[in-house]
């Protein structure tokens, strides 16, 4: 990039900036010749507010304030410059009307007059008919959620500014630019009111589809609009419908353009749900009050048949006393049950997260947002996120989850906009769906585990499956072959050669011979026939004693027997005798004593914990402390965990070593 690109860059990036603070400035200045010429014209306070100057004024420069700032920091969302056009729109006007008062009052020339009076009646209706309608269909990113009727908004607008400018009502005393069939077209000024209501409808049908569309942050910006909206609504209602309030309930109109520059801007300045949930509350409060009031006086002017004087109207006033708590409360119930999902209802929230516990983690998480309208939910095992929905806030909350008095994993929930720390009810729920999510999170836990169990038994069975393949094709295999190419010899040279046929039977024979001891190894590794011949006792003391030695013992203890799993039997039989080997290997050991028994604790914990113990020690002179980790140690140790028990083996504390089993038996 050149120099000159560079400028060019920098120079294109800054004129939306310019652009926009010149906007600002034109409506301060047109706000200011307003206060001046008002001054010049001799209006007074009340003519000002009749006039509407104060009302526009105020307009002209609380629009022009949030769009420069939207402008300023979001040049490419046109929300900014509509909100400065308004302003513009109504400023106008603010800025004209006074100076048209002067110069009718002081003879100004007829034609500067008329040219006052039409701008400023035309130049505030674009205001109303197009700014304000595009604002609520491009809130708040810009982009219309309609787009042909977006621009049928556009397109038809000049249709109200035309009904407004032209219209016969003047705007100074004396001058109008009332347009002359203005009364013959009151058909196409119903249609354009029409349009009217229908351009604001479709703003807040496309509010109200970005709000199901959108996302935690999306949301939050849309009900900093709804706020507002709200107030204006409540303050306007007297205006638009009783036709009595005074024209001060216009300032209230402001409130939009503040709204929705906080809400593009900074819309985690607070938590607005809260601020919406108060809202929503004391406007129906105040709906349900004034109703039961007007309702309960007009019930007892019929009743007594007169007007209501001071009696009617304190007994109603005390009824609506006493029926108001009970209704506030259950109005708040409804109100923080929209905003705040089932905090006020633990119960609730919990049977909702229970009746997810079947859709895996991420819909037990989708039901925890859900119940409390959290934006962010997520569980950790081990310092590592198994599952998340939502998008993650700055500030987070951790709450353990434990399962058995052992901690199994972690819930981070992000709190919502404008929260610093987590409040009080939603501690209160979240503690509660701690011990679903606890049991979730168990759950899947052991469902992995299970998961890896049977790939490790089946990758044993095939690895075992290989391991007779290649000992019976390299092992079994050849010798056979041979076995039939010499039994084919020694038939041919029976006859011919007696010598040379007893010579190959011979060879046969020792061939023979040595396939039937590789079939015995190749049974006696899948199972010891020693097992099923002399059960366990007997064939451990099989063993002990071939691996006796001069100078060396070999005890076996072992008390009466339950009838062993045949997996058990083999395990604890291969376990006993690598002890066995090692003892009398290594530890130079004069006496070596293996204990069998059996044992169970029924009352205690029922008929699963019963388990067989198998213990080998020897009186050798190893090593003290621990033992160094061979293949046999951990043959024995996987031998015993492939079980579900445990194997220890090491120096015993009064001397020599010591191998202990635990194997779990089952249920009977």
């Amino acid at each position: 990039m050149t120099a000159g690109d560079s400028s060019d860059s920098r120079a294109g990036a800054r004129w939306p900036g310019v652009l926009s603070a010149g906007l600002f400035g034109l409506a301060v200045v047109e706000v200011a010749v307003s206060v001046l010429g008002g001054a010049v014209a001799g209006m007074t306070w009340t003519e000002a507010w009749d006039r509407f100057v104060v009302t526009n004024a105020a307009m002209g420069l609380s629009f022009p304030v949030g769009g420069v700032l939207v402008a300023w920091h979001r040049p490419r969302n046109p929300v900014g410059w509509l909100l400065l056009a308004a302003g513009i729109g109504h400023a106008t006007t603010a800025a004209l009307v006074p100076l048209a008062e002067a110069g009718v009052r002081d003879g100004w020339p007829i034609g500067l007059n008329r040219t006052l009076v039409t701008v400023a009646a035309w130049a505030w209706p674009w205001s109303i008919g197009l700014c304000l309608p595009l604002v609520l269909q491009l809130f708040p990113d810009g982009r219309p959620v309609f787009r042909r009727l977006m621009w049928a908004t556009v397109v038809t607008s000049p249709l109200f500014v035309l009904e407004m400018g032209a219209g016969p009502d003047p705007v100074v005393a004396g001058l109008s630019g009332h347009l002359v069939i203005h009364a013959d077209l009151d058909a196409l000024w119903t249609a354009v009111e029409v349009r009217g209501v229908v351009a604001v409808a479709i703003g807040l049908v496309a509010l109200v589809v970005r709000y199901r569309r959108g996302d935690e942050r999306r949301r939050r910006q849309l009900l900093w609009l709804m706020q507002a909206v709200l107030l204006v609504l409540i303050v306007m209602v007297p205006w638009g419908v009783l036709r009595n309030a005074p024209v001060h309930v216009l300032l209230a109109i402001p409130l939009v353009p503040a709204a929705m520059t906080v809400a593009i801007l900074r819309h985690q300045l607070l938590d607005i749900r809260l601020v919406v949930s108060r809202t929503v509350l004391y406007a129906l409060l105040t709906a349900v009050v004034v109703a039961s009031y007007v309702a309960l006086v007009a019930l007892f002017d019929g009743v007594m048949r007169r007007e209501v004087g001071l009696g009617g109207s304190a007994a109603a006033t005390v009824l609506i006393a006493v029926g108001f708590n009970p209704v506030r409360v259950r109005l708040q119930r409804v109100v923080d049950r929209i905003l705040y999902g089932d905090r006020a209802d633990p119960v609730r929230a919990v049977s909702r997260v229970g009746a997810r516990l079947d859709t895996g983690l991420p819909g037990v998480l989708e039901a925890v947002r859900e119940a409390l309208r959290l934006p962010f939910a997520a569980l950790r095992v081990d310092n590592t996120e198994v599952a998340s929905c939502g998008a993650a806030p700055e500030l987070l909350h951790t709450i353990p989850l434990t399962y058995g008095g052992v901690r199994v994993g972690e819930l981070v929930i992000g709190l919502r906009a404008g929260e610093k720390r987590l409040g009080g009810p939603d501690r209160a729920v979240l503690e509660l769906l701690a011990a679903p999510l606890s049991v979730a999170v168990h759950a899947v836990a052991l469902s992995e585990q299970l998961q890896r169990s049977r790939e490790a038994l089946v990758a044993a069975r095939e690895e075992e499956r290989r391991r007779l393949r290649r000992d019976l094709h390299d092992g079994l295999g050849p010798v056979l072959t041979g076995v039939t190419f010499k039994a084919d010899a020694a038939g041919n040279l029976l006859a011919t050669d007696p010598g040379s046929a007893r010579a190959l039977l011979a060879e046969l024979r020792a061939e023979a011979t040595q396939a039937i001891d590789d079939i015995r190894r190749l049974v006696h590794d899948l199972r010891p026939p020693a097992l099923d011949d002399l059960g366990l006792a007997g064939a451990i003391r099989q063993r002990a004693a071939q691996l006796e030695r001069p100078g060396m013992t070999v005890r076996v203890e072992a008390a009466d027997l339950p009838a062993l799993p045949a997996a058990v039997e083999a395990a604890a039989y291969r376990i006993a005798v690598e002890a066995l080997t090692n003892a009398v290997r290594h530890s130079g050991a004069g006496r070596v004593r293996v204990r069998i028994r059996a044992d169970g604790h029924p009352a205690a914990a029922g008929p699963a914990t019963r388990c067989l113990h198998v213990e080998v020690a020897d009186d050798g002179t190893g090593s003290g402390g621990a033992w160094r980790p061979g293949v046999g140690m951990r043959s024995m140790r996987e031998r015993a965990a492939e079980l579900g028990g445990t194997c220890t083996a090491g120096a015993a504390p009064t001397g020599g070593g010591r191998v202990a089993a635990t194997l779990p038996l089952g249920a009977p």
